[in-house]
């Protein structure tokens, strides 16, 4: 298949950027077929990595020096060419070398620019640090809320080598930017779009800052209540990692196999995964017999239940959580982790081997569906690299084969550029009349979880009209129902309707009928069941986008294409859970919760945002698909390749990790922990920091001892400020729950954009009855297009009547569907159940 088959085909691209985040985006718009050069400095990338071979593919690179004129004068006739160019520097950076994004905008408005740096362009404390991955993670909470696990065992802080900020950074500027050029094919007008890695790593980890005061003690795990137990009787954080298998769920944890090799289980939360679990295992008569019980409405208050626990509601209650687990272990040990595997796939219930990333990159699955893909680089020869972070299902195939990055001459890669097709008129809108990049798009979310129904919210704050249908009688507890979606539910009217009966499946076609983009995270099986194939869509609504995300989908099928998994279900089957844990006899799930769920739903977008344009452009409708799995090669891009002759896979692994090497590692100064964000470019720069001058002298492995010894001799306050001085990376370990305080305000309907690199908004009318904390949807600031803060997410099944009423429905039919439960208008009397 050709690549001009491709969603971006004709798109032409000039990409700046340096280290992760500015060339992957690059790397996706040229995945995606947009035309792609690449420019580095004079004496290469700045991140000498075999990384850059994959962030490169599907470019033409140069190198030129734009601190000379000459090089400047080159790099302004290729962004004439261009339709989009990106970086990824300080604030003002490109200005300071002659290319200010602003003037070009006067010029060419229908250019769109792509900023990421590492702290916003208003964040006047921040924004001129020397801001690398891991300084942006440590300023912005992530190796301080490094999970529950790590609280308990008291390891805080610690080291995380994935590069969150960057992959979360990544996904956001690459959608925003198709959509923008979307939106341009209607109106003619670019944009100028900043997407701050510090914002866009809260946004990731945005299910991690939810504050509910009078939070319901049924909600609370185990963990969480062993933690406030210690500190409520002072006690010291010591849990072992054995002991603290004692306060995990038995459907939410790891189970060792005959093998060896460890097993993941997924299965709470969900009305029937752990029942299936059980009844596979041969567990589920027993234990029902000594009183494990299923309440018929687990949204009731828990005062009202008849038991003490329901099965599929998280967490269950301690005793049965010890019980279930013991005889849990006991069945594992009868066989292999890759029989299970299978049983777990095949019964249509999550689970999986723990595997290392090696393992992942060879995995039969992975080559066969496309998600890892071999690139004949110039400099490593035959490599496997992650396959396309998403595609569409028509065109997917093209994507298959990447062009290895090809270094090339200016006049090169000019007449390249040069091929591109004319933009269309600009008819820009006054500022006053700033308009979303979706105004006017309506979509129909069939979502549940995290990754689906935060992409239809993340549509919804550029102006699209999101309608979220759930089921009339819920299949999720109300700990993943309501408390996530007090994120993701944001500015959606929400209906509950029964669309598998008869007259639930009129209502849903007569949406379908309705709407531009449909999204459902499913299985292909699920998909076809629901009539929503290519074939199905066509005759429903044949002008439509389908849009659909999974577990282990790819461009092709493979071996376990349908079986079910969530975020966690990833991390154990590609290996950022042995990684994090340190070994098989230790894994742990990554510390926050929907660390790829969220990076997916980005994907989702970006991928909507790809078949919009292809629509606007050509008429020509697309299916946009994503998976967590695909994403999963994002969150490990240092590290996710393979190739003969590559060092072995020993990067930083386990609880003991503080950093990659000395001078990109944790230290804890007198008085509190600092992280040092530096590379051997910047040894000289020590020379300038009193203290530090013998640091350049040493021997790369007696760094470590020498700087933890001066770090340790005064406070972290004065270190950073030498070390900033000097130019060098260097911050103080902040934490989520201080950042939310420190940058937290009454809801006042904006989105927080001009706020700096943080902002939240406390809403104390929710319509939950509790107030409630929120991060502001602020990472991605356009200049021409509108971002909304969203209303907060009403009670589900809110606007079950409203939709049907917009479709035609009477209240008198409504009222009868509601009788004949084909419909609800609430799942519960509380929005929170208590």
């Amino acid at each position: 298949m050709q690549r001009s088959v491709l969603p971006l085909c004709g798109v032409t691209v000039v990409d700046f950027g340096q280290y992760i985040a500015g060339p992957a985006v690059a790397m996706i718009l040229g995945d995606l077929g947009a035309s792609v050069v690449h420019i580095d400095p004079p004496a290469g990338p700045l991140w000498d990595s075999p990384a850059n071979a994959t962030l490169n593919r599907n470019k033409l690179t140069l190198r030129l020096d734009l601190k000379t004129p000459e090089g400047l004068a080159k790099a302004r006739e290729l962004v004439t060419q261009a339709d989009i160019v990106i970086e990824n520097f300080r604030p003002g950076v490109m200005a300071r070398l002659g290319l200010d994004f602003e003037v070009l905008r006067q010029v060419r408005p229908e250019l769109i620019t792509v900023s990421i740096p590492g702290f916003a362009s208003n964040d006047e404390l921040r924004r001129e640090w020397r801001a690398f991955e891991s300084v942006v993670a440590a300023s912005s909470g992530v190796f301080t809320d490094m999970g529950l696990n790590r609280v308990l065992m008291g390891i805080n802080p610690c080291f995380s080598p994935l590069p969150l900020a960057s992959a979360y950074g990544t996904m956001l500027a690459a959608s925003a930017a198709v959509l923008a050029l979307q939106a341009r094919e209607m109106t003619g007008a670019g944009d100028q779009i900043e997407v701050p890695l510090a914002s866009a790593v809260m946004e990731g980890l945005s299910y991690n800052s939810i504050r509910i005061e009078n939070y319901p003690l049924r909600y609370q795990t185990q963990r969480e209540r062993e933690i406030e137990r210690r500190q409520g009787e002072g006690l010291p954080m010591n849990v072992t990692y054995e002991a603290l298998q004692d306060f995990l769920d038995p459907f939410y944890r790891s189970y060792m196999c005959k093998d060896g090799r460890s097993f993941y289980v997924v299965c709470p939360s969900h009305r029937y995964h752990a029942k299936r679990c059980l009844q596979t295992l041969g567990l589920y008569d027993e234990l029902v017999s000594e009183g494990l019980s299923e309440e018929p409405d687990t949204y009731l208050p828990v005062s009202e239940w008849s038991s003490d626990v329901s099965l599929g509601v998280y967490p269950l209650p301690k005793h049965w959580a010890d019980r279930i687990a013991a005889r849990m272990k006991e069945i594992f040990l009868t066989r292999t982790a890759k029989e299970w595997e299978r049983i777990f796939g095949k019964g249509q219930f999550p689970g999986a081997p723990q595997r290392w990333l090696q393992e992942w990159i060879s995995d039969d699955h992975a080559e066969s569906a496309g998600l890892m893909v071999e690139v004949e680089d110039p400099v490593y020869g035959r490599m496997i690299q992650p396959g396309a972070m998403a595609w569409l299902q028509e065109s997917g195939e093209a994507m298959l084969t990447p062009a290895p990055r090809k270094a090339v001459s200016f006049e090169e890669a000019l007449d390249f550029l040069s091929a591109r097709p004319d933009s269309p008129a600009v008819r820009e809108a006054p500022r006053s009349e700033r308009k979303g990049w979706l105004d006017g798009v309506r979509v129909l979310d069939l979502c549940n979880v995290i990754a689906g129904p935060h992409s239809a919210a993340y549509l919804a704050r550029f102006g699209a009209e999101v309608i979220k249908i759930d089921p009339a009688s819920p299949l999720y507890d109300c700990w993943n129902t309501v408390i996530f979606g007090m994120t993701h539910m944001r500015g959606k009217q929400s209906l509950l309707a029964d669309i598998r009966s008869p007259e639930g499946r009129t209502l849903f076609e007569e949406l379908v009928r309705s709407v531009d983009v449909v999204v459902w995270n499913a299985t292909d099986r699920q998909v076809k069941s629901m009539g929503l194939d290519a074939e199905g869509l066509r005759t429903l609504n044949p002008n439509a986008i389908f849009c659909q995300l999974d577990c282990f989908g790819g461009v092709r099928r493979g071996p376990r294409t349908d079986y079910l998994g969530y975020d966690d279900l990833v991390q154990a089957a590609t290996g950022i859970m042995l990684r994090f844990g340190g070994g098989m006899e230790t894994p742990e799930e990554h510390a926050h919760v929907g660390t790829i769920d969220v990076m997916c739903g980005f994907g989702a977008a970006l991928g909507i945002g790809a078949a919009l344009f292809q629509k606007r452009r050509i008429g020509r409708i697309g299916r946009p698909r994503t998976s967590l799995s695909a994403l999963s090669g994002l969150a490990q891009m240092p590290f996710c390749y393979d190739y003969i002759g590559r060092s072995p896979f020993n990067e930083p692994a386990g609880r003991a990790a503080m950093g990659t090497d000395a001078l990109n590692h944790l230290y804890k100064a007198a008085d509190r922990w600092l992280l040092l964000g530096a590379s051997e470019r910047d040894l000289p720069r020590f020379l300038m920091v009193e203290g530090l001058k013998d640091l350049v002298a040493l021997d790369p492995g007696e760094r470590e001892d020498f700087l933890a010894r001066a770090f340790g001799g005064e406070d972290a306050a004065t270190w950073t400020a030498r070390l900033r001085a000097a130019d060098i990376g260097a911050v103080i370990c902040d934490d989520i729950e201080s950042l939310r305080a420190g940058n937290c305000r009454p809801a006042d309907g904006s989105p927080g954009t001009d706020r700096g690199s943080y902002a939240f908004s406390r809403y104390a009318d929710h319509p939950s009855g509790h107030a409630v904390t929120l991060l502001d949807p602020l990472a991605v600031r356009p200049l021409v297009g509108k971002v909304s803060q969203l209303a907060s997410a009403e009670k589900y099944g809110a606007s079950t009547r409203r939709v049907l009423q917009t479709l035609g429905y009477d209240d008198a039919s409504i009222d009868s569907l509601v009788a004949a439960g084909v419909v609800s208008e609430s799942w519960s009397r509380e929005y929170l159940p208590s």
